[in-house]
């Protein structure tokens, strides 16, 4: 079976984030699968690798976008200017590997599909779509659905005709079903469900005790301090500014009074000079520490250091830092939002907490520490959830059965 993968982004060629990892682990799960792989995206910015796994074959297209995109609200218009373009050039491409025998069927993360979805009515190779977080529609992020959704109209109206053009479409959690049905105007018996997932081995295997030990020894972290750990880019939308109220909370009324307690997170963005400020008009400065972007293993290392991980996001897709959390046998506390009950099971494993709520936050804080054996009982059961229902074993053999249903048709 030949397949073609289209995103706009991979790890580690344009960065890490939800979007990049994801596909970084599908290419490398369907080749594991003996799929001949070819993934189409933009060129590596300068500086990353070219390559992801010597199994994948690669069709780099330029990324024509203008000065200054990244930044806040360029973002969002390169979101609804450079990337549909993008999606037109990368989806033809697509089109040009299938007419010429080197694609069974299709696979695009997004908008990236375009060009395949407006002009496939000639070629019968299937179409699989994941829409992946649905920002452009305001589904994660109800608060500002009526900005977003006119900020966004390109992109909406270009990943609307991918998901039209679509013979399955991939909701990435349970609880995200009614959203994609919602939004992509999609009849229930084309969407599947297919969980965002991790491949537990290579985390296991990058998860090095130095590094831990070495962590411990540069942070003077006691075996009696609590360590709260957190990561995420810092936006407004993580809810950081949130935890901060709580931890302020907590350390008046709660848990963490008279105990050595510091809160660490791991990630950078445009939101960091508001928490920076919000940490000193709290008096937080001596419990909190932003580390800034960090490298994959001394993200892992954290993780085995911590206490509990935090994710109190006020919207959220899947979240695949929880689900790394949960593969280091971390109980968590975390907002319910997006798909988030999916992973977070309250008793099981974990804590959920309405979005913005800092006082149920804080509540959740309290409880949660002041019971180690809980916090050990429910680290454990986040692990047997990831391996049976998160790992790429599972999201995989689903990926390549979804394949095989469509082209039998």
């Amino acid at each position: 079976m030949k397949v073609a993968v289209v995103a706009r982004s991979a790890f580690p060629l344009h960065g890490y984030g939800g979007l990049e990892r994801h596909v970084y682990d599908l290419v490398r799960a369907l080749a594991d699968r003996d799929l001949e792989v070819t993934l189409i995206t933009r060129e590596p910015l300068r500086g990353r690798p070219t390559t992801i796994d010597p199994r994948v074959n690669f069709e780099f297209l330029p990324y024509r976008t203008f000065p200054l995109a990244g930044r806040r609200w360029t973002t969002v218009l390169d979101r609804s200017t450079a990337y549909p373009m993008f999606g037109l050039r990368a989806g033809r491409r697509a089109l040009e590997l299938v007419t010429s025998g080197r694609a069974d069927i299709v696979h695009g993360l997004g908008a990236s599909v375009l060009g395949y979805a407006r002009n496939r009515y000639h070629v019968k190779a299937p179409l699989v779509l994941n829409p992946q977080g649905l920002e452009e529609f305001g589904a994660t992020d109800p608060s500002r659905a009526r900005l977003k959704r006119a900020v966004y109209l390109p992109l909406r109206r270009a990943v609307l005709a991918c998901a039209a053009a679509a013979d399955a479409v991939i909701a990435t959690d349970r609880s995200l079903e009614p959203v994609v049905l919602e939004h992509l105007k999609i009849p229930a018996d084309r969407l599947w469900t297919i969980p965002n997932a991790l491949d537990v081995p290579a985390i296991d295997a990058v998860t090095d005790p130095s590094v831990v030990a070495g962590l411990r020894r540069q942070f003077e972290i006691t075996p009696d301090g609590i360590v709260l750990f957190s990561a995420g880019r810092l936006e407004e939308n993580k809810g950081f500014h949130v935890l901060l109220q709580a931890l302020s909370a907590v350390r008046e009324h709660g848990g963490l009074a008279e105990r050595r307690w510091r809160w660490f997170c791991a990630g950078d963005g445009p939101y960091r000079s508001r928490l920076e400020a919000l940490v000193a008009s709290l008096s937080l400065g001596e419990h909190v520490r932003l580390l800034g972007r960090i490298p994959d293993a001394e993200m892992h290392a954290w993780h085995e250091v911590a206490t509990l991980f935090v994710h109190p996001t006020l919207y959220e897709g899947s979240s695949l830092v929880t689900l790394e959390a949960m593969t280091h046998r971390r109980a968590v506390v975390a907002s319910a939002a997006g798909g988030l009950p999916d992973k977070v099971r309250p008793g099981i494993n974990g804590w959920l907490v309405p979005s913005g709520d800092a006082s149920a936050l804080a509540a959740a804080l309290s409880g949660a520490i002041s019971d180690p054996d809980r916090l050990a009982r429910f680290g454990r059961a986040g692990r047997v959830i990831v391996e049976q229902e998160f790992s790429w074993k599972i999201a995989g053999d689903r990926t390549v059965a979804l394949y095989r249903e469509l082209l039998d048709r």
